[in-house]
């Protein structure tokens, strides 16, 4: 029973060797795409700018002030050195930071020369620098070129293409537009001396650090935000050292980097030695105040006591009197200062209640408050405000550590009104204390003279105000000697410094190892594409794997028809000489009663090279002193009498109608044995006659006079006459055609085959070229070894129909 076949039950799959030589096939286009790529690559490396990366070191640090004394408590707990390094890294990060950067360095301004292939960053690569009017409004995204005539003298040109331009000021950081006349603006100006134009006010400074030229250098004002994007700083730090930061940043200038990093650290350490004496600064500012109080009521008090003296110039106080003045001097300041603490802690009472913010409250100690609770509490309260402000800068609202923060705050507030209600009950009792003392004392006052009461009264005035200003007056220089020794916990390791490091960028190898990689890569990617997608028959592995009908062969590219006739040694000739074996093969094993033999051949569709094979197969076999002939059964497209010089004025058609009998439609041939019989003109109904009984007559004749038919048939993928014919033959030859049939087109024969609608049939490749490294055994494909014994037919290139053409043209001019 003849095995089922199912092309279904095929799946496609990836021949790699098969791709491997695809791919090499193209090996022009991996030429053409390497040029290219190493091209790209090239003006890549000679276009782009260098790219530095410079970087600066700093640890984090809890510096200690060394006049700092838990009596003094004129500073805070920052938290731990962990807490204070994730700080540091969010305030490098802010944009807030950053914007005081810019501010600080005025990187808004643009410096600008030209190279050969850009404009580069210029700054501090020019004699001169720009120093902005931050009062003034600037122009906006405008160039400013500047051409130095002298060492003091430049000249400002600006063209002005539309009269309404935009300016901003950089303090206020707001935009304005203001009308000019458009044209070129030129205007010569002294240098170190204030540009002030409506549009703008500069001061052009010189650069000592870059010898005088005369060359041009363009400036441009930047937009502030635009600018603040652009400058980020990268921040790393290891685990061994976590309080160690290392600050990174890459750019074109290396000038303007090291001055960003430098800056960066340098205002970081500004703004957090500032937070940092933020008690000793409000307390500096609590004590000057009492002090100028202070100072006038010592002031008139000292007058008022030399002006009763005078009045009274006999006054002279006894011993009791004296000792009494002193005693009541030393209540009375006593008493004030239970004052002073009391009048503090109201007012500490009334900050806590009303505001949220406690980041401006002076220092208990000034006042003498020594309390521990409320000296530690005070110092917690003010440092968390302080963290709470410093997140602001670098984390969204609402976020989760505002809302941990607040809920800290709330129980210090709530602790510390406590400690301020006990610790004012401690004092009203010291101050009734101080009270009953001072009662006594007065009853020893009352029983002196009247003047020396009043001169007491006075002195004790002046002792008091005195006394208070020599307490305030040693605060005050307590808590400036406290501010001034006070520094920063950021120190600096290593400055951001030019030492000639090598740019990070352009990497020219890398660009060069990407061309080569993509250079390689787009072909291939295009020629894999192309195989995957390709549903063409590219070799006889294909049918192989697409049918189960034999291949009997595979024929390669030939540029004459009749190559068996004309080039017998061909490797082409060889090819059809293996079908004629096999042909023979097939006949043996299909045995038949006629005497002569009967060749069909057909294919999917037209241009497959049925009647390329129909004449060579039967030009084979009278080249073999064998009668044949040749039949051309393509009535609705016949061709075959073509490559014989012969015409088609009578042929099968005019048998069939009766019109004229077989004697009278066979032509001869120029190669003996061989006879043709062409189609004749188009009939209306080729399908009907060549299924007439007529049909029948004519084969049966033809098979008693030839002793081998070749039958040329119309394209079984399009009509179905060939079906029809196969009753005559005894082989059935299908024609595929390499990168030509498709391959869904072997579903057709295959089913035919599958049912017995066809048999005895076998399947050729043809226009078959050997690619490299393909050997399939067919009769075709001898190699280098092949070319003594076959004449090899040479490929006509572009390049040899070129020389041609010159040959040709030079030939003719030499006539």
């Amino acid at each position: 029973m003849e095995e089922e076949f199912n092309i279904s039950e095929f799946k496609s799959t990836l021949n790699f060797k098969e791709l491997f030589f695809k791919i090499l096939s193209y090996w022009p286009w991996y030429i053409v795409s390497l040029v290219i790529c190493f091209l790209v690559a090239f003006q890549v490396n000679v276009r782009k700018q260098n790219v530095y990366r410079m970087s600066t070191q700093v640890v984090v640090s809890k510096a200690q002030n060394p006049f700092f004394s838990s009596s003094t408590s004129l500073t805070f707990n920052w938290g731990g050195v962990s807490d204070k390094v994730h700080t540091t890294k969010n305030l490098f990060k802010s944009r807030t930071h950053n914007e005081k950067v810019i501010e600080y360095l005025q990187f808004y301004v643009k410096y600008q020369k030209k190279a050969k292939y850009w404009n580069y960053d210029a700054y501090k690569k020019t004699p001169y620098l720009i120093k902005v009017d931050t009062s003034h409004a600037q122009l906006l995204g405008k160039k400013i070129n500047i051409h130095p005539i002298s060492v003091d003298e430049v000249e400002l040109s600006i063209d002005f293409n539309t009269s309404n331009v935009r300016l901003l000021n950089y303090g206020t950081k707001k935009y304005s537009n203001i009308n000019v006349k458009k044209g070129l603006f030129v205007k010569k100006v002294k240098v170190n001396e204030l540009i002030k134009l409506p549009f703008l006010s500069i001061t052009v400074v010189p650069y000592l650090d870059i010898p005088f030229s005369k060359e041009d250098f363009v400036v441009s004002f930047s937009d502030f935000n635009s600018t603040v994007s652009a400058y980020k700083v990268n921040i790393s730090s290891n685990r061994a050292s976590p309080a160690i930061l290392n600050l990174s940043k890459g750019g074109a200038n290396k000038n303007r980097i090291v001055d960003y990093l430098n800056a960066s650290v340098k205002v970081l350490q500004r703004d957090q030695l500032k937070r940092k004496n933020i008690f000793a600064t409000n307390t500096i500012k609590f004590v000057d105040s009492v002090l100028l109080g202070l100072k006038s009521e010592v002031k008139k008090n000292e007058e008022a006591m030399n002006d009763f003296k005078r009045r009274t110039k006999s006054l002279n106080l006894e011993a009791d009197g004296e000792k009494l003045s002193l005693e009541l001097s030393d209540i009375d300041l006593e008493k004030e200062m239970i004052s002073k603490k009391l009048d503090y802690l109201k007012e500490l009472e009334s900050y806590l209640k009303s505001s949220s913010d406690y980041k401006n409250v002076p220092a208990p100690s000034i006042t003498g408050v020594d309390e521990a609770n409320i000296v530690t509490n005070v110092g917690a309260i003010i440092s968390l405000s302080v963290e709470r402000s410093q997140y602001e800068f670098t984390l969204r609202e609402g976020a989760p550590k505002f809302a941990e923060l607040d809920r800290d705050i709330n129980s210090l507030r709530t602790v510390l009104l406590e400690n301020i209600k006990a610790y004012r009950s401690a004092l009203g009792i010291e101050l009734r204390s101080v009270n009953k003392k001072l009662g006594k004392i007065q009853k020893k006052f009352e029983v002196l003279p009247v003047d020396q009461q009043q001169f007491i009264k006075i002195e004790r005035k002046y002792a008091l105000n005195s006394g208070l200003y020599d307490m305030f007056l040693n605060k005050r220089t307590e808590a400036g000697l406290i501010k001034a020794a006070n520094v920063s916990d950021l120190l600096v390791i290593d400055e951001a410094k030019d030492v000639g490091d090598r740019p990070i960028g352009p990497n020219h190898k890398f660009n060069y190892i990407v061309a080569l990689i993509v250079g390689f890569l787009l072909p291939t990617m295009v020629v894999v594409l192309f195989f995957l997608l390709n549903n063409k028959i590219t070799g006889p592995k294909d049918i192989e794997f697409l049918s189960k009908i034999p291949l009997l062969g595979v024929v390669g590219k030939s540029k004459t028809p009749l190559v068996v006739f004309e080039r017998s040694k061909s490797p082409v000739s060889e090819a059809f000489r293996a079908i004629r074996s096999s042909l023979e093969f097939m006949y043996k094993k299909h045995s038949s009663s006629k005497d002569s033999k009967t060749i069909l051949i057909t294919s999917s569709v037209s241009g497959e090279g049925k009647t390329f094979t129909s004449i060579n197969i039967a030009s084979l076999y009278a080249m073999s002193n064998k009668k044949a002939v040749l039949l051309g059964l393509d009535l609705r497209k016949p061709k075959l009498f073509g490559d014989f010089n012969l015409n088609n004025d009578v042929g099968v058609v005019n048998y069939l109608i009766g019109d004229k009998n077989i004697s009278e439609i066979v032509q001869k041939t120029h190669i003996p044995n061989l006879d043709l019989i062409s189609s004749g003109p188009i009939p209306p109904n080729p399908s009907e006659l060549l299924i007439s009984d007529q049909m029948d007559a004519f084969m049966e004749q033809l098979s008693k006079e030839y002793d081998y038919i070749v039958m040329d048939t119309p394209p079984l993928g399009l009509v179905t006459d060939a079906l029809d014919l196969t009753k005559y033959s005894d082989a059935n030859i299908y024609m595929t055609r390499q990168d030509y049939t498709e391959k869904g087109m072997l579903g057709l024969i295959n089913d035919k085959y599958k049912n017995g609608e066809i048999k005895n049939i076998s399947i050729v490749l043809n226009h078959f070229k050997l690619k490299s490294g393909y050997g399939y055994g067919y009769g075709y494909g001898y190699g280098a070894y092949g070319e003594s014994y076959h004449e090899m037919e040479k490929d006509e290139t572009v390049m040899s129909r070129v020389i041609q053409v010159l040959k040709k043209i030079i030939r003719k001019n030499k006539i």
